[in-house]
């Protein structure tokens, strides 16, 4: 996304170069080249990250509950070499140890604890994400009983709608959100769209390189940050223009 801006000022400044707007072609110019160094020796990217992930530090949960439901949102499954045997991707793994102590955790207190894992087929390989992370997590002693796979959601906005009632038949007093921290911000919103407060726990921290010189790795992750941030823009537009279903209230039936 943002090499793709990049691209297109350094196209505009060779445009009005050859059409003799050197004014023009010098001022694209000189932004594509602000935005190189912005974004590729990292304070662009590290100033959004900080807003994204600064409420997310923490990773404590705090008590539990008597009835407890933490939701894990899968990202992505790699299939391995030319066969169709599926992993996570490498981003999932953090997810599902998180989500795996959270568990552990919640289990020695002898509450109710139940792990849901939401993640249908986004990159139409043969087993949906959820039954691949699934299968990690019952390796790590997740017992069956206490393990829900919602394999239809493709998205983020999916993943709270198609979780939704799955969590109230659970009752579950508490709902502890497992996820990126980058990601954390927009699905919290999602799900509390859909009437449902959930306690945020984000499974790792991204940060960008502060370098001298550009590099590729900042551009990677200005792209992951501006992702989440058009995410969150687009769902306010959408209720503004009255194209998301009537939000939900929490605890309504």
């Amino acid at each position: 996304m943002s090499c793709t801006v990049l691209a297109v000022l350094l196209l505009l400044a060779f445009v009005a170069n050859r059409r003799g707007k050197r004014g023009w072609a010098r001022g694209f110019a000189g932004l594509a080249i602000l935005l190189l160094f912005a974004v590729g020796t990292g304070p662009l990217p590290r100033w959004l990250l900080r807003h994204l992930q600064r409420p997310y530090v923490a990773t404590v949960p705090g008590e539990w509950a008597a009835h407890n439901a933490i939701v894990l949102l899968t990202s992505g499954s790699v299939r391995l070499g030319g066969s169709h045997a599926l992993e996570p991707q490498w981003v999932g793994y953090g997810r599902i140890v998180q989500a795996a102590a959270l568990y552990r955790q919640c289990k020695a207190t002898g509450q109710d604890c139940k792990l849901l894992v939401s993640g249908g087929r986004s990159q139409h390989y043969r087993d949906p994400e959820a039954l691949v992370y699934g299968r990690v997590l019952r390796s790590l002693g997740i017992d069956d009983a206490d393990l829900l796979l919602e394999s239809h959601s493709m998205n983020t906005w999916q993943n709270a709608q198609f979780s939704q009632p799955l969590l109230k038949a659970l009752n579950a007093q508490h709902v502890l959100l497992v996820t990126s921290g980058t990601h954390l911000a927009r699905a919290s919103l999602y799900f509390a769209h859909f009437g449902i407060a959930v306690i945020p726990v984000r499974a790792d921290y991204l940060a960008p390189q502060m370098t001298l010189l550009p590099q590729s790795y900042n551009f990677a992750v200005m792209d992951i940050a501006m992702h989440e941030y058009l995410g969150m823009a687009m769902y306010h537009v959408y209720n503004a223009m009255g194209w998301n279903p009537q939000a939900t209230q929490p605890g309504a039936p």
